[in-house]
C-alpha cells in the first residue's frame, strides 16, 4: 500500500489541490478510529503514525506495536474512504472557491426543472437555484433554456455550496448594460443608481466622467440598439435612461420623465419634494398604480409627493381655521408660528406644531391628523373634477365634426355689375 497510497497523495495534492498534509492527518485518524471498532476497548490505546517519506504506517495499542496482519486490510480500506472523501470535500471547496468569487457577476446556465416553485439551473460544475421571489414574474423556462442571471449568494452545505440566482435584482440591469455599453465597462459613463421593478419596468441614472460623452446616448445605443438588447434579454421590460445630476431639482424632473413637471419644491432636511405638475400631465407623472414615482423615488432617494395645478389651487383657498378641531384662537397661533396654509400644518412635525403658543402633544397630534384629512378631501374632490373635465374634452374630441353649409351670395341685381 506505501508506494500506491504515495502516488495517490502526490497525484491529489497536484491534480485537485488538496493539501498532502491534511489527508495523511485524516488517514491517521480514520485508522485509529476503524482499530479501536476492530481490536475493542480492551486493546488500550490506539495510535497510528503515517511516514511522511515512504509512506509506511506504524500503528501501536499502547506499548505495543501491531503487526502489518493485524491492520494492513483495515488500513488499504480506511485509506481509501478517507481519501474518497477528501476528494468530494476538496471538490466543493474549489466550486465553492469558483463561485463566491462571482457574487455579484452574471452567470450563465441551462433550465433543468422547476422545484416549489423555484427554478433549479445547471451551471455546469454544479447546481444553482432561482427562487420564485427571485425570478421576473412575466418570464417562465422550459428544460434546456439558456438562462443569465445575477449571482445573488453562495452558502457552505454537507452537499456542496448552495447558489442562488436572480432574473429579479437591479444588479442584472447593471450587469446586462456593463456588457452593452463598453463605456460604462471602462468607467468613462457611470452607473449612479437603479430602480427596478422587474418584468415590468426600470430607470437607470448614469452620469458621464467625460464631457465628449453623452451617457444616454452612450447607453442608447445607435439607432437604440444597445439598450434594445438589454430589453430583450430582460424579456420586453421597459427602461428609462436618466440623466444624473448633483442638481437635486433636475435630477427628480429627468427621473419623472416622460412627464413634464410645472416645478417643484424641494426640502433638503427631509429628503422630501414636492412635484407640480399641469392636469394632464398628473396620471402620466405618477404612472400606472403609482409606477413611474414609486420608481422615481426609489432611483432618487427622495419622497416624491405630486400634484397637480388644479389640486395645489384648490387647496390654496382652504383656510387654517377650516381644519377640524381649530379655532379661531390656535388659528391666531398657528400663523403666529408662521403657518400660513393648511399643507404647511399637514406636511409639519409634531415638534414644529408644538412650537406654537399654546399647542401641546395632543392638540398638536390631532391637528396635524386633521390637517392631513382636510387635504386629502380637497384633493380628491379636485381630482373628481378634474378627471370628469377630462372625459368631457375627450368626448368633444371624439364627435364626429358636423359640416356647416356655406351661404351664396344673392344673385346680383339687374344692371349691377359682377366681380
Amino acid at each position: 500500500m506505501n508506494a500506491e497510497f504515495l502516488a495517490v497523495l502526490d497525484h491529489l495534492t497536484r491534480e485537485k489541490g488538496i493539501d498532502r498534509e491534511h489527508i495523511i492527518q485524516a488517514v491517521e485518524q480514520a485508522l485509529a478510529s476503524a482499530a479501536r471498532k476492530s481490536l475493542g476497548e480492551e486493546a488500550g490505546e490506539i495510535t497510528v503514525t503515517i511516514d511522511r517519506a515512504t509512506g509506511v504506517i506504524q500503528m501501536r495499542a499502547g506499548d505495543q506495536e501491531l503487526k502489518s496482519a493485524t491492520f494492513g486490510r483495515i488500513a488499504a480500506q480506511t485509506a481509501k474512504q478517507v481519501i474518497i472523501q477528501k476528494i468530494r470535500e476538496a471538490e466543493r471547496d474549489v466550486v465553492y472557491a469558483e463561485f463566491e468569487g462571482k457574487v455579484g457577476q452574471l452567470v450563465t446556465g441551462a433550465a433543468q426543472r422547476y422545484e416549489g416553485g423555484g427554478l433549479v439551473v445547471d451551471l455546469g460544475r454544479t447546481e444553482a437555484f432561482l427562487p420564485k421571489r427571485e425570478q421576473s414574474p412575466k418570464e417562465s423556462y422550459r428544460h434546456g433554456d439558456r438562462i443569465k442571471a445575477y449571482l445573488l449568494e453562495v452558502k457552505r452545505a454537507v452537499k456542496g455550496p448552495q447558489i442562488t440566482l436572480s432574473r429579479a435584482h437591479a444588479g442584472l440591469v447593471k450587469k446586462l448594460f456593463e456588457l452593452e455599453v463598453p463605456e460604462i465597462a471602462e468607467g468613462i459613463v457611470e452607473i449612479k443608481s437603479i430602480s427596478r421593478e422587474a418584468g415590468d419596468r426600470a430607470k437607470l441614472a448614469v452620469v458621464s466622467k467625460d464631457d465628449k460623452v453623452d451617457c444616454v446616448g452612450a447607453c442608447v445605443g445607435m439607432r437604440g440598439q444597445r439598450v434594445k438588447n438589454v430589453v430583450r434579454e430582460l424579456q420586453g421590460e421597459k427602461i428609462d435612461i436618466v440623466r444624473w445630476s448633483e442638481n437635486l431639482e433636475e435630477y427628480v424632473i429627468g427621473a419623472l420623465a416622460p412627464a413634464k413637471v410645472a416645478k417643484l419644491k424641494l426640502d433638503r432636511a427631509k429628503r422630501r419634494v414636492e412635484v407640480i405638475v399641469e392636469d394632464d400631465q398628473l396620471s402620466l407623472a405618477i404612472g400606472k398604480k403609482g409606477q413611474n414615482v414609486r420608481l422615481a423615488a426609489k432611483l432618487t432617494g427622495l419622497d416624491i409627493d405630486i400634484r397637480s395645478e388644479s389640486q395645489i389651487k384648490a387647496r390654496a383657498g382652504v383656510s387654517i381655521a377650516e381644519i377640524p378641531g381649530v379655532g379661531p384662537k390656535i388659528a391666531e397661533a398657528l400663523q403666529a408660528a408662521g403657518f400660513e396654509a393648511v399643507d404647511q400644518v399637514a406636511h409639519a412635525s409634531l415638534e414644529e406644531l408644538m412650537a406654537a403658543k399654546g399647542i401641546g402633544e395632543k392638540t398638536a397630534q390631532k391637528i396635524l391628523d386633521g390637517a392631513k384629512a382636510l387635504l386629502e378631501e380637497v384633493e380628491k374632490k379636485a381630482a373628481a373634477a378634474q378627471a370628469l373635465a377630462q372625459q368631457a374634452q375627450q368626448a368633444s374630441e371624439a364627435a364626429p365634426a358636423v359640416e356647416t353649409p356655406t351661404s351664396e351670395p344673392p344673385p346680383a341685381s339687374e344692371g349691377e355689375p359682377t366681380s
